[in-house]
């Protein structure tokens, strides 16, 4: 591949708008991929800006690289991931992202019904000591919780 036909890490960094250090640290996450020159200066295949451009997406919803690289790790390096690849992707991510959305509605419902109460008991409050958890361990939960009831 001629050089030439090549992006600079800065020119990546310009047209995605991703910042030279969250490239050099996708790299080194294994997410991106670059050429070095003889200088050692890296240089980026044009495919690179779609690579970015999915994981911003993803970290956008909240997924963390290392799910982002997994699903991206079947994908071709040396090519930008298909519109196919994005939705077999993303139909994997649609189910953590659900998931995710029912504990936090579980998380929100359980918050409404604590305000309502306002026990906050390490002995019975479902938020502070679900399924008294403390109990079964041998503590009072304080040690954890930072104080007595």
């Amino acid at each position: 591949m001629m050089l030439k036909s090549l992006l600079s890490v800065g020119e990546v960094a310009q047209r995605s708008g991703v910042a030279v250090s969250a490239l050099h640290f996708y790299e080194r996450k294994g997410l991106i991929q670059s050429l070095r020159t003889g200088g050692n200066q890296r240089r980026y295949e044009r495919s690179v800006l779609r690579r970015v451009a999915v994981i911003q997406a993803a970290q956008s919803v909240g997924l963390s690289l290392e799910d982002i690289g997994l699903a991206m790790a079947g994908l071709p390096r040396d090519s930008a991931p298909t519109a196919e690849d994005w939705e077999r992707m993303s139909q994997a991510w649609r189910q953590a992202l659900d998931a995710r959305i029912d504990r936090l509605i579980r998380l929100r419902d359980g918050l409404e019904s604590c305000i309502g109460c306002g026990c906050l008991s390490t002995q019975t409050c479902p938020l502070r000591n679900p399924g008294d958890r403390h109990g079964r361990s041998g503590g009072t939960g304080s040690e954890v919780l930072g104080g007595p009831d």
